[in-house]
């Protein structure tokens, strides 16, 4: 089992933004990078009365991220995704070398 550190954010803000939020309910986004660990493997969380789980939680480097997991994100491709991320946190630069955890989520089955 993987042992994860406690974590610095709660998982009912891990997708907030409502392009993202609406992105993610659409099936187009299954995937949010933060710098804290905001959920746990198996944990729900809840968008307009649809539940999600959580069904990894890894570390990446940034600079490892591919358009694939642009496209995960939400976001056509890496470069408008880095544009983006730019844009939403002035003063930040892209650090290739930056970790971050990349919480992966799907909509929850109903039994």
């Amino acid at each position: 089992m993987t042992q994860y550190p406690e974590k610095s954010c709660s998982i009912d803000r891990l997708v907030r933004h409502p392009k993202l939020v609406a992105a993610t309910l659409a099936g187009e986004k299954t995937q949010q990078r933060r710098d804290g660990l905001y959920a746990y493997p198996g944990e729900t969380f809840v968008l307009e009365d649809v539940v999600f789980e959580v069904t990894s939680v890894e570390r990446q480097r940034i600079g490892d991220m591919s358009d694939a997991d642009a496209r995960a994100e939400g976001y056509p491709n890496l470069a408008m995704y880095k544009d983006l991320i730019l844009k939403m946190h002035s003063g930040m630069e892209w650090n290739e070398d930056g970790l971050v955890w990349v919480h992966s989520f799907r909509r929850q089955q109903l039994e």
